[in-house]
């Protein structure tokens, strides 16, 4: 199993993952055109993609889904609250995701199926979910958009061999930023996004042994600072034992590397 992150940040987010000859992609954030260049960029036809899914209805998350499914002839797997929405609409292939509940993806070349686990996290677009992915004893998590730590989602998503973990905002630099105040409030609620203290708390909650690539995302241009994130996780990682733990920040203009699971 396969990951590389397409965008990550507000302007639009977009992560895929390959199992064998499966594709998925989660999340469709960016505009058509963007979205094509970044799949371009990372050697994939948008015809080949099997699945995709949608983390919540926010437009930085959902903008293109139902487009990207339409053209690739697969299933768009959203909440049930979601199926109407806009975004979703144009989709031919709607599944509904079993939030709690684990279930497989068939893998095109009759290899191990790819087991996906939505669990609902506290964010102000309800629902919102993280997914797990598993294939052939590896495991990978992709989280964000999450206003507060929570050991109950962590228990259920705990130690992936890669983990994709939002580090969004930073308290000083959210202090002095160009956010109003109810803005601000929205963000650092317990419905918004994690800081990059909560950020290493969740993984500090997530991290185990498998552990080998962290990638920090969803990072505010406005409000945070790559080297803030940075510290904040490396310090944490430290602290678990897991200095060796590789260390990537997610990029908003450009693709990520392609990480082995």
């Amino acid at each position: 199993m396969r990951l590389q992150v397409l965008s990550s940040g507000s302007e639009g987010n977009s992560t895929l993952v390959r199992g064998g000859e499966t594709t998925l992609i989660v999340d469709a954030g960016l505009g058509r055109i963007e979205m094509e260049a970044r799949l371009e960029s990372a050697r994939i036809v948008a015809t080949s993609i099997d699945h995709v899914l949608v983390t919540h209805g926010h437009l930085d998350h959902a903008r293109s889904v139902g487009m990207l499914a339409k053209r690739a002839h697969g299933t768009l797997h959203c909440a049930e609250a979601m199926m109407t929405h806009p975004s979703a609409k144009r989709a031919k292939s709607l599944a509904t995701l079993r939030i709690g509940s684990a279930y497989d993806v068939p893998n095109r070349a009759g290899q191990d199926a790819i087991r996906i686990q939505p669990v609902a996290l506290p964010h102000d677009c309800d629902p919102t979910v993280a997914f797990g992915f598993e294939q052939g004893g590896r495991k990978a998590v992709i989280l964000t958009d999450m206003g507060r730590p929570d050991e109950a989602v962590a228990r259920v998503l705990a130690d992936p061999h890669v983990l994709v973990l939002e580090f969004n905002w930073d308290p000083e630099l959210m202090a002095c930023g160009p956010y109003p105040e109810m803005l601000r409030r929205r963000i650092m609620g317990g419905r918004g996004h994690l800081s990059n203290a909560q950020g290493a708390a969740m993984l500090h909650l997530l991290a185990g042994a498998n552990l080998h690539t962290l990638v920090i995302a969803h990072l505010s241009k406005k409000t945070n600072a790559p080297e803030r994130a940075l510290e904040a996780a490396r310090a944490e990682l430290e602290r678990a034992g897991l200095g060796h733990v590789r260390t990537l920040l997610a990029s908003q203009e450009e693709i990520g590397p392609e990480i082995e699971v």
